[in-house]
């Protein structure tokens, strides 16, 4: 079967680096630079170090752990319901405007310090947890750069700050950052659903579900967002007469999460396919194939145009 490329995944190229800016007066600017450069480390934000890393929720004493089926997770649910619309586009704007809910996520992902990743759980709270923690340390993330139009205006390569790598939130007692929670914890849970759930901020992602994942639901919910995920044109679409599926890009960067060739590929999606002939022509697993452009831009309410109703 004919298959056709995506571009190279855009968070692999390098971005130009922002130009920070200091204001001086003329008294300080004739200071030393040794002294200018340690008055900026003092003036460092308390979540912030000098080399660009941020820290969210907070260390935690052994004490105070718990295992990850006894956190609590409505906290988050509610913040996602007054947020998150049915597709899964997000009003940062008014979520940044109000304290109370900022300072409520902050709570949250205090709440998640609390868990402790090393104690034996479910499956399906490990899942619940770890979906529910990249997500809203997403959303963290976002808010603190809001406004912005992509996620990508904040994934410098080689200096500066990169939201995937940079951002971290305290588990256990110990930091992780986005690509920790994705390609070392989520990925070798060798659940390809998740990459159904977990969501950048940014359009070409799976609708970010207005819910918590919860251990008791998780496995209905990943299941729901599967089918929601291929039921939008942006990501599925196929053409009888060519015989030709359309996939998201996510497909490809994470084709081998999914089997370990096309056709195997093919049948681990079809259950989730919107149409019985779709799902036919991928259980028969010849079809050519073909990948979406990938839409980074924010799933932002505010400068949201047109959705699937």
């Amino acid at each position: 079967m004919k298959r056709i490329s995506p571009p190279r995944r855009p968070h692999d190229m390098p971005r130009p680096i922002p130009r920070r800016t200091v204001r001086t007066t003329t008294h300080i600017h004739r200071l030393p630079r040794f002294l200018l450069a340690w008055l900026a480390l003092c003036c460092l934000p308390r979540f912030a170090d000098a080399s660009g890393d941020w820290y969210v929720g907070r260390r935690v004493s052994p004490s105070q752990l718990v295992p990850l089926d006894r956190i609590d997770h409505s906290l988050w649910d509610a913040l996602l319901q007054k947020y998150v619309d049915r597709d899964g586009f997000v009003d940062y704007r008014r979520w940044k405007a109000t304290a109370a809910d900022r300072q409520a996520l902050d709570r949250y992902l205090a709440i998640l310090s609390t868990g402790n990743p090393d104690q034996r759980t479910t499956r399906q709270a490990k899942l619940a947890f770890w979906i529910n923690a990249y997500n809203a340390l997403t959303i963290r993330g976002i808010l603190r750069e809001y406004p912005t139009t992509s996620i990508r205006n904040h994934t410098a390569r080689l200096f500066g700050y990169n939201i995937w790598k940079n951002l971290h939130l305290y588990v256990g007692g110990k930091p992780y950052h986005l690509e920790q929670i994705e390609h070392q914890i989520l990925r070798p849970m060798r659940d390809p659903r998740i990459h159904f759930a977990i969501v950048c901020a940014s359009r070409g992602c799976p609708r970010l579900l207005n819910r918590a994942y919860v251990p008791e639901k998780v496995d209905e919910q990943l299941d729901a967002n599967a089918r929601d995920f291929f039921s939008r044109p942006q990501n599925f679409r196929f053409d009888p007469a060519a015989n030709r599926f359309y996939l998201s890009s996510i497909l490809s960067w994470f084709a081998e999460d999914f089997g370990s060739d096309t056709a195997a590929q093919l049948r681990r999606i079809a259950p989730y396919l919107p149409t019985e002939a779709a799902r036919q022509a991928a259980l028969r697993g010849n079809v050519s194939i073909s990948y979406l452009d990938y839409d980074w831009s924010l799933n932002d309410q505010s400068t949201r145009r047109t959705a699937r109703r």
